[in-house]
């Protein structure tokens, strides 16, 4: 990763493991071992989602003396098919596109053993960045930890109600599920597809119910084992095509200018929703969603993405 090595000399004040995992999350590459023969398992297609309710079937008159109409049940989050040999599918942009849409997303970052830490004051949240989402109406994703949603449950709750925000999953751990990995502790097959399931549990603990069918990688890092570990979860991972630079900075200027030099129709960025590691993203968001805007983009969440 390029993006985060300037910022390293910050590092000391973190743990080493962190630190390389936000770098990782930041701008790992995310390509499989396999190479260019996987492209199709990473991108795959279009799946099946359930088709949204008929505002005019809604509104017709309902028959006297009969029982009321039962809701429609929500539409399911899009997901892409499997890849060849059931290989967990990957997105990281959407290709097709007649109009301008961005996806923003954020990592809430915590590793499974950093309780200490917050028990000592450090801050792996940031309400400030949620709150000026809000504000300027911005739909989000927010691909979460479930050990940050364990440390945070109040947050991950109003997160995962309100409307404006989906949660995605980030692991339980936020341990590799490929070596080398940045520094980070790696996970085998079987414990990997546990710490998925992990993570759901916790969001569904804390009361989230806006919760997708969608996983990002721990340093973005995953090879066709990972891959494979996970088919049996039903996911879609989500990778990234623009990198923030977010992790570590100091200058928000300079993570807005590369938010907005690397946007195209369709893109998914990849910021942070952790104080302690990623200090400025939420001063950046005031520079980079009004610029985007006056260029004419609209905010979405990742499943809009992934449903074009």
């Amino acid at each position: 990763m390029t993006l985060s090595v300037r910022n390293v000399a910050v590092a000391a004040a973190l743990s080493a493991a962190l630190c390389t995992a936000l770098a990782g999350c930041g701008g790992g590459s995310g390509t499989s071992a396999s190479g260019s023969g996987n492209q199709a398992a990473r991108m795959g297609t279009p799946g099946a989602s359930a088709p949204p309710s008929s505002g005019a079937s809604a509104a017709a008159p309902q028959a006297a003396g009969s029982s009321p109409a039962a809701a429609p049940p929500p539409a399911k989050p899009p997901t892409l098919a499997p890849g060849p040999n059931g290989l967990t599918p990957v997105f990281d942009r959407a290709k097709q596109q007649s109009d301008k849409t961005v996806a923003l997303t954020f990592d809430a970052d915590m590793t499974s053993d950093q309780g200490q830490r917050a028990a000592d004051g450090e801050h792996f949240d940031n309400p400030q960045l949620i709150s000026t989402l809000r504000a300027l109406k911005v739909p989000s994703t927010i691909f979460m930890t479930g050990r940050w949603a364990e440390e945070y449950p109040d947050q991950a709750k109003a997160i995962g109600t309100d409307p404006n925000f989906e949660i995605a999953n980030h692991s339980y751990s936020h341990h590799a599920f490929k070596s080398p990995c940045y520094g980070l502790p790696a996970l085998d097959a079987a414990a990997a597809r546990a710490d998925v399931d992990r993570a759901f549990a916790a969001f569904r603990t804390a009361g989230a119910v806006n919760t997708v069918p969608y996983f990002r990688f721990p340093g973005g890092c995953y090879d066709d084992q990972a891959l494979r570990a996970l088919s049996t979860a039903k996911v879609t991972a989500v990778q990234w095509d623009v990198v923030s630079g977010d992790a570590f900075a100091k200058d928000p200027d300079a993570v807005a200018e590369q938010v907005l030099t690397g946007v195209k129709p369709g893109s998914v960025v990849v910021m942070h929703c952790t104080r302690s590691a990623a200090p400025v993203t939420e001063e950046a968001i005031h520079k980079i969603v009004p610029e985007l805007r006056k260029r004419g983009y609209r905010f979405v969440k990742v499943s809009e993405l992934i449903g074009t």
